[in-house]
């Protein structure tokens, strides 16, 4: 074998890993099937409250999720709350709800207002710490750079991997990619979060937290 074939080969290999890892990447944690009666905890800031849509008691996510899984889904969105406040804020609700699962959507004010990136880090981690510690699972939406780019932070699938838990990554960004979807700069319209409840109501079904129809 000559040195060209040799390296030809070892091309090969180097793409073949990185296929297996990529592909890898994209396969989330199961998660454990939810009863008939479970409580669904979405827990966050304006993106979640719903800020942006006709009504947001009708047409946030969590309200429009609930129709689609006919599940209880609890919007505890408070807009323009920082991750620190929300860390506070999410004991209380753990206590008060007891939910079987949380989505956690969470850090776009953070991110919005440029705030240590590292602290955002170490209030998710708390999160995700005190939810999985409460019993409940948790279901983590990356929440992007709201900048030219629309690129979800590292630490977002980092905290996912560090805590083995599902994470949506694409359609936060989707949506704030897409004009038609928002209603301003930052918040999806009626629409937009209409594509944010039937995103991680797939996510649901691919986890095995819910059975599809």
């Amino acid at each position: 074998m000559n040195k060209t074939q040799t390296n030809h080969i070892k091309l090969l290999s180097v793409i073949f890993c990185l296929c297996c890892l990529f592909s890898c990447s994209d396969n989330n944690p199961k998660l454990t099937q939810l009863s008939d009666y479970a409580v669904i905890l979405a827990f966050g800031d304006s993106l979640t409250y719903g800020t942006g849509a006709d009504n947001s008691q009708t047409q946030s996510y969590p309200a429009v999720l609930q129709q689609l899984i006919g599940h209880s889904v609890i919007n505890s969105g408070i807009p323009g709350e920082i991750s620190m406040d929300g860390l506070v804020r999410l004991t209380e609700d753990l206590e008060e709800y007891e939910p079987d699962l949380v989505i956690l959507c969470h850090g776009g004010n953070d991110l919005i207002r440029r705030l240590n990136k590292d602290k955002l880090r170490h209030n998710l981690e708390q999160m995700v710490s005190l939810i999985q510690g409460s019993g409940a699972q948790v279901v983590l939406v990356g929440v992007p750079n709201f900048n030219i780019t629309l690129a979800v932070p590292d630490l977002y699938v980092e905290i996912a991997q560090q805590f083995n838990v599902p994470i949506q990554m694409d359609v936060i960004p989707t949506v704030e990619r897409n004009p038609s979807l928002k209603s301003d700069t930052i918040h999806p319209n009626t629409e937009g979060y209409k594509q944010v409840a039937q995103e991680i109501q797939q996510l649901l079904w691919e986890t095995g937290a819910l059975l599809t129809n």
